[in-house]
């Protein structure tokens, strides 16, 4: 870490309730962030907000008493999120999402996620799923 670099952290269990957490550590650290375009912003704050969404719905679903974390960090040229959870495996192709037509009420998730950032990227951990989230600071 410079003294330029951004970072914050939240532990928290896998419920709906956690998404206003999230919410409140991405308004406290946006601020001291500095300059963002309001595009980058925008889709960074979207794909956390998705890829949080998704965790709770379905690693939640899988372990009620799971937990998972989220990291932010902000440099001069790159913003990213991490998360870990302690779900389930899952299978994850950027390649093979898809926008929901207009009539499903479900499965926006990931690809408004991946629309929102430079990068999204899986990848299983021992036994924790890690989501990692970036984009260029333009």
């Amino acid at each position: 870490m410079t003294e330029t670099d951004i970072e914050r952290r939240l532990s928290a269990p896998v419920v709906a309730a956690s998404l206003d957490a999230i919410h409140d550590l991405l308004e406290e650290w946006w601020s001291k962030v500095g300059e963002v375009p309001p595009r980058v912003r925008f889709g960074f704050d979207t794909a956390v907000i998705e890829i949080a969404g998704n965790i709770v719905e379905h690693s939640g679903a899988a372990r009620p008493d799971g937990e998972f974390t989220l990291e932010l960090s902000a440099t001069p040229v790159r913003l990213r999120a991490t998360f870990g959870d302690d779900g389930r495996p899952t299978s994850f192709d950027p390649d093979a999402v898809r926008m929901a037509s207009i009539d499903e009420e479900t499965g926006r998730g990931l690809a408004l996620a991946i629309a929102g950032v430079d990068q999204v990227a899986y990848r299983r951990d021992g036994a924790r799923n890690v989501w990692e989230l970036e984009s260029e600071r333009p």
